[in-house]
This record gives C-alpha cells, sequence and structure tokens, in this order.
C-alpha cells in the first residue's frame, strides 16, 4: 500500500497549483503500477521530453506551463530539435521548426536550465555516488545509474517533468537495492590485446550486452581497467539502444562493482554469457549497413562529444582537410563546445572542414545535407538509429576511421585485428 506525506496529499489537491497536481497524481499513478511502497526526494532531473515528437507532448508542456509549472529541484535538458546556436543548420520545414522551439521555451518557462545536451554527467555538478535523481534519456540514465553510482529508474517523457515540479518519484526500480544487483553476467574470454584495446569495444559490446541482456542488469567481467568515462559511455550508450539497459556494472570498474559477487549482490546470475572474438566480430558488423563506396557525411558526438574527445579529433585532424563532398559533423554540448574554443581546438576543427552541432544531435532531426551516400560514424547509437531515422545507409567504425575516410571521400575501414 502507497503511504504519503503531507505534503505529497498537499500537492495531489492542489495546494501549490493546477501544475504541481497533475504532475503529483501522475507520480502517484507511476507509484501504484510500480507497487511502489512510498515516494522518495530526488535531488536533480533531466528532461527529455523537450525534444518535440508530436503535438501530444507539445501540448502537455505548454499546459503545464501555463498552469504555472514550476520545477523545485534543479534540472537540465535534454537536446531539443533545434541547435539554437547554428540555426542555418536545421534542414526541417516550418512547422516542425515553430513547434520545436515553442517546445524548448515551455521547458525553459518551468525553469530548466537551457543545457540542451543528452550528457548531463559532463558538466558538473554531477550527481554523488548513491543520489536519488530523476534522469530521463537513455544514456544519461545508464552513465548515472553505472559510472557515478547515482540512482535512477528509466523516467521517460512527461514523468520526467512531473518529478522536477514535485521533487518526488516511486520508491521503486534503480532507487532500491534488490533491484541494482546485476542478474546476467557477459564474460570476456579469448580477446586478443588489440582488439581489448581498440577504439570501438566498447561501442560493439554494449550493443552486443543491449541485445541479449534487454532490460536486465549485468555484469561484465574483463573488460579492461582503465575504460575511460567516454569508453563507459559508448558502451552504455550502445547497450541501452539495442536494448534497454539502465545500469551495467564493470567488475573492477564501476562503482558497485568491485567484485562480481559485489555485483551480483551475493546471489548466483540467471545467465552468464561468454563473449570472445566471433561473437564481438559478428556485433561489429551488424552496425554497418554499408561497409564501402562514396562517403557523404560524417557524424560523431552520440552522445554528445566530451572535451577529451575534441582533443582526439584534433589531433587525427592535424594537417588534413576534409573533402569536399563530405560533410563532417560534431555534435555537442554548449558548455562542451566553450571549453573546447578556450582549448583553443574549434578554429582549427572549423578550418579543416568540420561543423559543429550543439543544442540537438544530426540523428534525430533533419541536419545532414546528403543523405543519398553513406554516412560514417563511431557511435553505436547513432549506428543503431539512424538508418531508421534518416533513411540512410551507415558505416560504423573508429574515430580514426572516420578522419581518414573523411579525408578521402570514400570508406575506409581498418580492420585493425578483429578478423
Amino acid at each position: 500500500m502507497l503511504t504519503l506525506t503531507d505534503r505529497d496529499r498537499a500537492l495531489a489537491s492542489g495546494e501549490a497549483g493546477p501544475a504541481a497536481a497533475l504532475a503529483m497524481r501522475i507520480i502517484l499513478a507511476v507509484a501504484e503500477a510500480n507497487d511502489a511502497p512510498r515516494l522518495i526526494d530526488v535531488t536533480s532531473a533531466h528532461i527529455d521530453s523537450c525534444l518535440y515528437h508530436g503535438e501530444a507532448g507539445l501540448d502537455f508542456a505548454e499546459r503545464l506551463a501555463g498552469e504555472g509549472g514550476k520545477v523545485v529541484i534543479p534540472t537540465t535538458l535534454n537536446v531539443a530539435t533545434l541547435d539554437l546556436l547554428h540555426p542555418h543548420l536545421f534542414r526541417g520545414d516550418t512547422r516542425l521548426q515553430e513547434r520545436g522551439r515553442r517546445l524548448m521555451q515551455a521547458y525553459v518557462a518551468m525553469g530548466g536550465t537551457p543545457t540542451w545536451t543528452c550528457a548531463p554527467y559532463q558538466t558538473a555538478p554531477r550527481p554523488g555516488f548513491g543520489e536519488h535523481i530523476a534522469w530521463a534519456e537513455s544514456n544519461a540514465i545508464v552513465f548515472a545509474n553505472s559510472v557515478l553510482g547515482a540512482r535512477t529508474d528509466r523516467y521517460g517523457d512527461f514523468i520526467d517533468i512531473c518529478a522536477a515540479i514535485t521533487g518526488r518519484v516511486p520508491d521503486a526500480g534503480l532507487h532500491r537495492d534488490e533491484n541494482r544487483r546485476a542478474r546476467v553476467v557477459f564474460e570476456l574470454s579469448d580477446i586478443p590485446d588489440r582488439v581489448l584495446q581498440s577504439a570501438i569495444l566498447y561501442p560493439v559490446i554494449g550493443h552486443l550486452i543491449g541485445g541479449l541482456a534487454g532490460t536486465a542488469v549485468v555484469a561484465i567481467v574483463g573488460l579492461p581497467g582503465d575504460a575511460t568515462e567516454d569508453a563507459l559511455k559508448a558502451l552504455g550508450a550502445a547497450a541501452a539502444s539495442s536494448g534497454g539497459v539502465a545500469l551495467f556494472h564493470a567488475v573492477g570498474r564501476t562503482p558497485e562493482a568491485p567484485t562480481l559477487a559485489a555485483a551480483l549482490g551475493g546471489a548466483e546470475p540467471e545467465a552468464v554469457i561468454r563473449v570472445d572474438l566471433e561473437r564481438l566480430v559478428a556485433a561489429r558488423a551488424e552496425l554497418s549497413t554499408r561497409t564501402s563506396g562514396a562517403l557523404t557525411a560524417v557524424s560523431v558526438g552520440t552522445p554528445h562529444f566530451s572535451l577529451a574527445e575534441f582533443r582526439t579529433l584534433a589531433a587525427l585532424l592535424d594537417g588534413r582537410t576534409i573533402h569536399p563532398g563530405v560533410e563532417f559533423y560534431v555534435n555537442t554540448s554548449r558548455d562542451v563546445l566553450a571549453e573546447a574554443a578556450v582549448a583553443g581546438l574549434v578554429d582549427p576543427l572549423r578550418r579543416a572542414g568540420v561543423e559543429i552541432v550543439t543544442d540537438t544531435c544530426a540523428y534525430i532531426t533533419p541536419i545532414i545535407r546528403n543523405t543519398a551516400g553513406v554516412v560514417m560514424t563511431d557511435s553505436g547509437k547513432m549506428a543503431y538509429y539512424a538508418p531508421g531515422n534518416l533513411g540512410v545507409d551507415i558505416a560504423f567504425g573508429t574515430l580514426a576511421d572516420c578522419v581518414t575516410s573523411a579525408a578521402a571521400g570514400e570508406v575506409r575501414i581498418d580492420p585493425a585485428g578483429w578478423r
């Protein structure tokens, strides 16, 4: 039975206004559907529903904003439909542009911080270990749970803003200890060092895990102990795309998995899946619909590029220029772009032919001009979604492959020991 506080009842009854009452009624319905015993406080929210998908989302946001809805906790905003810093990049129709802008304005009016990024964890302050939050956007969810050890359930459109307005969520799902233990173990076995050190190991493993595990919490044994946050970001994003993974434990690397026993919570796994080179090669192949041919575009930064990734790209492009027939897009946040500019990385990239995208991402909004040829990426997430979203052929490779191909004007993928 759901136990409520006096404040919960007050919000639901309308004492804080109609928007807060609607938000609380929705949170209570979610709690009852999940058999939650109570609601708990959250310290921050990240809103995915500021990306325009249709009239229902716009109607809901404008109703909340029109009825005085205001967030009561720090709230960041996910990628949206428009790049407000580079409006010339948008290639959609005026209706989509107008509605996308209105939706963005509604969430800012409710007190959301216009970060417009799918990677809120790249900016400070970040939630701490064990901190309860209400984050939406699949890669942000899996990163917060897995890499930071914060606690969020999968909050989708509409529920995210309701949590931000009330500051409350159901005590259910991944907020609870018993739901955070791994159920499925993936064991890397007989993987050559050259593959373990490959830049695309992590999105490939993520793609494989998502397809096999679905929404299960997983433990991964055998990942390099020096895996960077960007590597784990890529793994989680891919696993949340091909499946619905919201929490993975990299044994020896992520905070809730110092050992496999700790990741499993002392229980036995429901399944153990051996991952060998053959399985990885097959998973890598699934991420490309084409591996040769004329290249029309490259899009990287799905999830958004970090400062470290800007540095890597700048080094790879040093002395090179992008082929005139190739569009090269880097998707990133406003904050990271500002840091990269201060570090002197942005102007050389632009001179080489790179176009910067902020506030949105080239796989979800019409930005790429020429979709008739092959589009290349190093992102497992973009490789999974772009064929359906954009109707393009995708070539998946390392960031170095993307640069080499962009300079040549054709797809060039170095197998780098994967065969």
